[in-house]
C-alpha cells in the first residue's frame, strides 16, 4: 500500500518526487559547495505553479542552488517528468543524476539498476485477483492481508488518521490560495451552508464537496495531505469515506480495510497504465482516485467482488478522456472542484454497483488499459503542460 503517501502538496510528481530525488541526491554529494537542478518538459512547464523549484531548493538547502527550466530540451524525453541534478565544487562538475518523477512521488534515477521489492501480489489483474477471492471465498480485503501481512491495518490507520486531519485543517482556514489566481478558499463556507429545510441529498452534496474542498485546498496550499493516487486527488478517497463513516457510523477498523480495497486498485492502475497527469492526463490521476473511493465504498459496505469490479469500473470509465490542463500550472482550477465531482460520482457509481453489476459488459481490467490507450494517444498540451484547454483560453487577471 505504498501508493498512499503522506506529505507535502501540491503534487506527488512535481513536488514529492523532485524533493525526494534532490535529497538523494544531497546524500551522494555532501562535499558539494554548489548544487543545478535543470528540469524538462511537464516539470518545466508547470514547475513554477506547482512550487517544484521550491521543493528542490529546500531539500538541496542550506548548499546554494539553481533551478533551471527548459521545457522543449534538445533531446527526446523518456518521461515528460525528467530532471538533471549537477553537483560542483571548486566551480568543477563532480556529479550528475538524471531522474524520471514518475508519479505518486515515486521516482526513476537512470542507469540504475532498479531495486526488485519482494512480490506482494502475485496477480497482475483484477480478474486473477476476482478468481482468487472466488475460490478461497474470501473478501478482497482478506486478500489485502495474506498478501501484505497483518501489519498493513497499522499503516493504513496511520493513513486514515492523515486524511482526517487534513479535512479539519482544510476546514478550519479561510482566505484566498497563494498563485495569483485569486481562489478563495470554499471548504468551510460550503460545510456551514446550511439550510433550515435542507434535504437529505443536498447535505450529502454539500457535505462530500466540502471534505474534497477541504484537502484538495490543503493540497494546493502547500499543506499535507495522502496521495490517493496522487496529490492532485487527494480529497477524493477522504471525502467520500469520511462523509460514509459519519452517516452510517463505520468503524476506523472497517475504513482501513475499506482504504485497502481502494489502494488495490491504485496499485492495479499504475502497474498495468499510468497515474501520472504528465503521461495520462487528469482521468489518470482524478479518474483513478474516483475508481479507488468507489471500490472501497463497496468493501465499506461488503458487496461481492463483482460489484466492487463494477463500481471502480464505471468510476474510471467515465473518466476517459479526461485532460489535465492547471490554469498557471497551479493545482487550483479545475483541480479542486474535480476532487468534489469525482467524490460525489464515487458514491453515484456504488450506488450502481449495488443494482446493475450482474448487466455489466465491461471489466476493469478493460478500462484500465483503454485509460492507457487514450492517454498515450492525448495530445501533450493536455497532459499537465498548461498549454492547452482551460490553461491556454484563461487569461489570469481576466
Amino acid at each position: 500500500m505504498e501508493l498512499y503517501k503522506i506529505g507535502s502538496g501540491p503534487s506527488s510528481s512535481h513536488t514529492m518526487g523532485p524533493e525526494k530525488a534532490a535529497r538523494i541526491f544531497k546524500g551522494e554529494h555532501t562535499d558539494a559547495e554548489k548544487f543545478k537542478a535543470v528540469l524538462y518538459g511537464s516539470l518545466a512547464k508547470t514547475g513554477k505553479g506547482h512550487m517544484t523549484d521550491t521543493a528542490i531548493l529546500r531539500a538541496l538547502s542550506p548548499t546554494p542552488a539553481d533551478v533551471a527550466f527548459v521545457p522543449e530540451p534538445e533531446f527526446v524525453l523518456t518521461h515528460p517528468n525528467t530532471m538533471d541534478f549537477f553537483a560542483y565544487t571548486g566551480g568543477r562538475e563532480t556529479g550528475s543524476m538524471r531522474v524520471l518523477s514518475v508519479g505518486g512521488g515515486d521516482i526513476v534515477i537512470e542507469g540504475r539498476q532498479i531495486l526488485e521489492q519482494p512480490e506482494v501480489y502475485p496477480e497482475n489483474t483484477f480478474s486473477e485477483i476476482s478468481r482468487l477471492c472466488k475460490a478461497g471465498n474470501i473478501r478482497l480485503s482478506e486478500y489485502i492481508e495474506r498478501c501484505e501481512g497483518r501489519k498493513i491495518w497499522d499503516y493504513l490507520y496511520i493513513v486514515w488518521e492523515a486524511m482526517k486531519r487534513s479535512i479539519v485543517d482544510g476546514l478550519s482556514v479561510t482566505g484566498t490560495l497563494e498563485g495569483g489566481l485569486g481562489v478563495e478558499r470554499k471548504a468551510q463556507f460550503l460545510y456551514n451552508q446550511r439550510h433550515i429545510d435542507e434535504s437529505p441529498e443536498t447535505r450529502e452534496n454539500r457535505t462530500v464537496c466540502a471534505y474534497a474542498f477541504a484537502v484538495s485546498e490543503q493540497n494546493a496550499a502547500g499543506g499535507t495531505v495522502v496521495t490517493a493516487p496522487t496529490c492532485g486527488s487527494s480529497g477524493v478517497v477522504p471525502a467520500a469515506l469520511r462523509y460514509m463513516q459519519e452517516k452510517k457510523h463505520f468503524t476506523d477498523e472497517q475504513i482501513v480495510r475499506a482504504l485497502a480495497a481502494g489502494g488495490l486498485i491504485g496499485n492495479l492502475v499504475k502497474q498495468n497504465a499510468s497515474i501520472s497527469g504528465a503521461e495520462c492526463g487528469c482521468q489518470a490521476e482524478v479518474g483513478t482516485g474516483c475508481a479507488m473511493a468507489s471500490a472501497a465504498l463497496a468493501e465499506l459496505f461488503e458487496m461481492g467482488i463483482d460489484q466492487i469490479e463494477y463500481a471502480a469500473e464505471v468510476a474510471l470509465e467515465h473518466h476517459l478522456g479526461l485532460t489535465c490542463d492547471p490554469i498557471g500550472g497551479l493545482v487550483q482550477i479545475p483541480c479542486i472542484e474535480r476532487n468534489a465531482v469525482a467524490a460525489m460520482r464515487a458514491i453515484n457509481a456504488l450506488s450502481l454497483a449495488n443494482f446493475l453489476s450482474n448487466t455489466r459488459k465491461i471489466s476493469f481490467d478493460l478500462v484500465v488499459q483503454t485509460m492507457d490507450e487514450t492517454g498515450r494517444d492525448i495530445s501533450s498540451r493536455y497532459r499537465e503542460t498548461a498549454e492547452g484547454g482551460l490553461a491556454k483560453l484563461y487569461r489570469i487577471g481576466s
